[in-house]
């Protein structure tokens, strides 16, 4: 009852994300509709290397490393979209492999140390080359004329599609190690598996996922910049999954809508955006230590009955 009721509510939530993104047209509501899906989508793939007990900062590169792949495969080279697409989660999966491999024999905050000055060497990178705009960015990145009025749509499948994904590996034996790693991987070691190749492929499933969340970044707005992917995008998607709650993948969607909805509204605000918008995060991680989806847990956690409970303790007393 409890699993159908969950089924149904992920089922109703994917089809009231479609069809919102049917009716936007192309103005700022299409726009609004694609900012909330890659920031979920991002905020998923950040939350997926959490699953190890790691903070993943350099998820802003990846991301970055996706946008530009997928936006040079078709400024510089004219490939056909959907290619592109791959390419940058591609581009972004495999630089993660020996990131992972070299940085993950560290962990905690030496890790997210690593991590930061990752996303930070990237960036700079990106400012340097010319074939990639320096810090003028890359221009003329655009969706093709049979998606623009479908762009928000294919956008928001191909995320609802990403986030089914990362939500079966999560709950497969692959997703149980990770857990365990997380909790104590110096007993996962003792049954044979390989903890550090498998941390470095649980980022490259990230930074996959991360990689194609810029690849549509990069379509929905048209040009890229390096100053989009810098450390400050790490910092708003850790912010995202703390008020929505780490404890579920729904986390990473409800965080991420509700404070890019908040952002939005903070512009209202002018010179005081920024201090209305901190203090919100401020004050609900405060007053909800488990996140938004943490108040609505104990709706689809089965408890005993009371004459359920009361036959469990006879049986015990028995």
């Amino acid at each position: 009852m409890v699993k159908s009721s969950r089924t149904l509510l992920l089922l109703v939530s994917s089809a009231v994300a479609l069809g919102i993104s049917l009716f936007a047209g192309t103005g700022l509501m299409a726009s609004m509709v694609m900012w909330l899906a890659i920031n979920v989508l991002i905020t998923a793939s950040f939350r997926f290397v959490m699953l190890i007990g790691e903070l993943n900062f350099a998820i802003a590169g990846f991301v970055g490393l996706g946008a530009y792949a997928a936006g040079a495969s078709m400024v510089l080279f004219d490939l056909p979209f959907v290619f592109t697409l791959f390419i940058g989660a591609v581009v972004a999966g495999l630089v993660s492999l020996p990131f992972g491999y070299i940085t993950l024999r560290a962990k905690g905050a030496y890790f997210m140390l690593i991590s930061f000055a990752f996303t930070e060497v990237i960036r700079m990178i990106y400012t340097k080359v010319e074939i990639f705009g320096g810090n003028s960015g890359m221009v003329g990145i655009y969706v093709p004329v049979y998606l623009n009025d479908y762009y928000p749509t294919f956008v928001v499948a191909v995320v609802l599609l990403l986030l089914y994904m990362l939500y079966r590996v999560e709950k497969s034996d692959f997703g149980k190690v990770l857990v365990a790693i997380r909790n104590n991987d110096a007993i996962v070691e003792t049954v044979g598996i390989n903890v550090h190749l498998t941390k470095v492929l649980c980022v490259g499933i990230s930074s996959f996922v991360a990689g194609i969340g810029g690849a549509l970044l990069a379509y929905s707005n048209s040009v890229i910049s390096p100053g989009d992917f810098g450390f400050l995008l790490a910092v708003y998607t850790l912010a995202y999954l703390k008020v929505g709650g780490e404890s579920h993948i729904m986390g990473a969607v409800v965080g991420a809508v509700v404070l890019t909805l908040l952002a939005q509204a903070a512009m209202t605000l002018g010179p005081f955006e920024h201090i209305f918008y901190g203090a919100a995060i401020v004050i609900s991680v405060l007053v909800m230590p488990n996140g938004l989806i943490g108040l609505f847990k104990g709706r689809f956690v089965k408890r005993p009955s009371a004459d359920t409970a009361l036959a469990g303790h006879s049986h015990k007393g028995l």
